[in-house]
């Protein structure tokens, strides 16, 4: 599609279609959705808010007669949703939507049976294990399933179960488990997954949907942000390898969604944390914030670099049109 948007704009410009034209090309072209491309996208929206609607709607539902249904019921209900979910999987035809909402569904519930079970025989175990747990029982669903929203949800429930275990760990190894290793952990990990997904993106039909990886790399990139502005505050001795860190993952993040594979989502994120750590810098290591200029000229360069950024973002978004 990006390529024959380019296509048609050098015909533009090259007089070629006039601008009464314009309108029939781009719906000839199928580049502007027409009404049967938005029906197609409502429905896909109604019917993921629809299965999730009913998964949590069950949750809810036990939750608020905890008391008047008995335990074998509860856990009727719960499994009898799931098996009914899987069936709807089964019945449908390969790669059908209807199918992968309801393998969606059933991933859900899992996790819904799952703190059932632990809270009606109060099993004592670690948040964490539930998670993980959960993320382990329904990786088989998520290979069957080949449907981004579930790989979405099974790896946000790793990043849980990740952070989990750091808060009951760090209660009995406060030396050990600090909040700085968790960072670290949560960065390796979803750079690992993205990098990994970035690989085999387009091998897969299934795998091309550009919104997880792009809450993957926002993951990402908030840890290693964090890293870096720990660095900056911190009173003791500077973290130099958070910084290192930094600059090493915005070089990969430009090399990769500036040449290889173009993205601008991605260097606006890569802007933005440019900026913030830009402006912590300056507020630690430059300003003295007794008298009101020292506020006003930290205001001016944050626009300054916003703007600066927007203008960068916009040639680079025209290069790639043109």
């Amino acid at each position: 599609m990006d390529e024959t948007r380019r296509k048609l704009i050098e015909l533009i410009e090259q007089g070629r279609v006039s601008q009464s034209k314009v309108d029939d090309a781009l719906a000839l072209l199928k580049i502007r959705p027409d009404g049967l491309a938005w029906s197609k996208f409502v429905d896909f929206v109604l019917l993921c808010l629809g299965g999730l609607s009913l998964a949590f709607s069950l949750l809810f539902f036990i939750a608020y007669n905890w008391a008047e249904i008995g335990r074998f019921t509860k856990f009727g209900l719960v499994e009898v949703s799931i098996v009914v979910s899987v069936l709807v999987f089964v019945m449908q035809k390969k790669d059908a939507v209807v199918g992968k909402v309801a393998l969606l569904v059933a991933c859900v519930l899992l996790g819904v049976l799952m703190a059932l079970f632990g809270q009606t025989y109060q099993t004592g175990a670690d948040p964490w294990q539930l998670f993980f747990n959960w993320a382990l029982l329904m990786l088989p669903w998520a290979v069957i399933g080949r449907f981004s929203a579930i790989w979405s949800l099974w790896i946000t429930l790793l990043n849980l179960s990740i952070v989990l275990y750091f808060e009951s760990m760090r209660s009995a190894l406060w030396s050990v488990f600090d909040s700085t290793n968790l960072w670290w952990v949560l960065l390796i990990f979803n750079t690992a997954l993205l990098v990994v997904w970035e690989c085999v993106f387009g091998r897969f039909a299934w795998l091309k949907d550009r919104w997880p990886v792009r809450l993957l790399a926002v993951a990402s990139g908030v840890s290693v942000t964090w890293l870096v502005l720990n660095a900056i505050f911190s009173n003791d001795e500077p973290e130099l390898i958070g910084s290192v860190v930094w600059v090493a993952w915005i070089l990969g993040l430009y090399g990769a969604y500036r040449v290889f594979r173009p993205d601008l989502f991605m260097l606006a994120g890569g802007c933005l944390s440019g900026v913030v750590v830009t402006i912590s810098f300056m507020t630690k290591h430059v300003f003295n914030f007794n008298s009101s200029e020292s506020f006003l000229l930290l205001s001016l360069i944050t626009i300054g670099l916003g703007a600066g950024s927007a203008v960068w973002l916009r040639r680079v978004h025209q290069e790639w049109q043109s």
